[in-house]
């Protein structure tokens, strides 16, 4: 066989978050569209989903989460600087204030990503292939990524992710809130390269998803995503994030992850990480992404283009 131009990981994030997101992901899985999944393990179906991932031999890493839901570890559930008067932790854009004005304890963001890698090797009965944060935590500035970075280390978890988007920039189509969010994402994920190269942590040679989320996903923008991403992709590059041990090598495919949040919209009642499921997981949104992912012309297309999907563990 030949050699594929491109190695596409198409990662299913938020595995776990209740049971339709989890069934969408797995028939996604099943159909050839998506090649690995990222687990939730503090969700109210992440029991159910470590048994699917086991059953159907799914590549799986961890989805670590700070910022939705409850701590993993018992003790950081009161009285900890991860969580708000309710016992919750902050949220997307709660925990970037929180650490902004100083109040985290890194020695608590520490204990808490500890307890989820192990909580998830008590479910899977492996350490996860890779890991990254829910909401793009673990890129945040200083300490977080910090943090993160030597959890990756200690377990030996050899993979994450740097979501910086070629594209982006070029999409003025995002609504203003939108774009701004992301661009900030990517400059924070530019400044964590750094530090996971220090740490002999790896990441595919390109990123894309945040593009092609949600009602801005279809064939057409996945399509011209992954042409965009390889002409612009060269190792010397201003796109190409710096890496300790570049993915690719000198001869062989462009790596890529494509991030992608597949699914049936989630049952009002049922779902979350301990407060039910969000407008996020109960849109329509979720089931256009698993449909267009299906879709007969954008699998034909990776044939087609000599892009062969795969996981983690296969680049």
């Amino acid at each position: 066989m030949p050699q594929p131009k491109i190695k596409l990981v198409v990662t299913g994030d938020d595995f776990g978050y209740c049971p339709r997101r989890n069934r969408g992901i797995v028939d996604c899985f099943l159909a050839g569209a998506i090649s690995n999944v990222s687990l939730l393990v503090n969700s109210s179906s992440a029991k159910d989903a470590a048994e699917l991932a086991i059953r159907h031999c799914i590549p799986i890493g961890l989805h670590a989460n700070l910022s939705e839901g409850v701590p993993v570890c018992q003790k950081l559930r009161r009285d900890s600087t991860l969580v708000n008067d309710n016992g919750f932790f902050h949220g997307k854009m709660g925990f970037r204030k929180v650490l902004q004005k100083g109040l985290l304890s890194m020695a608590e963001v520490e204990l808490e990503l500890q307890a989820q890698v192990k909580l998830f090797c008590d479910l899977l009965g492996h350490l996860p292939s890779h890991m990254d944060g829910h909401q793009h935590v673990h890129v945040l500035p200083a300490e977080v990524r910090d943090v993160f970075a030597r959890v990756l280390s200690e377990y030996g978890i050899p993979f994450t992710r740097v979501p910086v988007e070629p594209s982006l920039q070029s999409c003025s189509w995002l609504p203003l809130p939108l774009h701004e969010f992301y661009t900030q994402v990517e400059k924070d994920a530019w400044d964590s390269s750094t530090v996971f190269r220090a740490h002999g942590i790896r990441w595919p040679d390109v990123y894309l998803g945040l593009t092609t989320m949600g009602e801005n996903m279809s064939v057409s923008s996945i399509k011209r995503a992954i042409g965009k991403a390889l002409a612009a992709w060269q190792p010397k590059s201003p796109l190409a994030v710096p890496q300790c041990d570049t993915v690719r090598g000198t001869q062989g495919p462009v790596t890529v992850e494509l991030m992608v949040h597949p699914g049936y919209p989630s049952d009002p009642q049922q779902g979350g990480c301990g407060q039910g499921p969000d407008s996020f997981s109960q849109s329509a949104e979720r089931q256009h992404e698993l449909e267009t992912l299906m879709d007969p012309q954008l699998l034909a297309f990776y044939k087609q283009e000599q892009i062969q999907l795969c996981a983690f563990k296969d680049l």
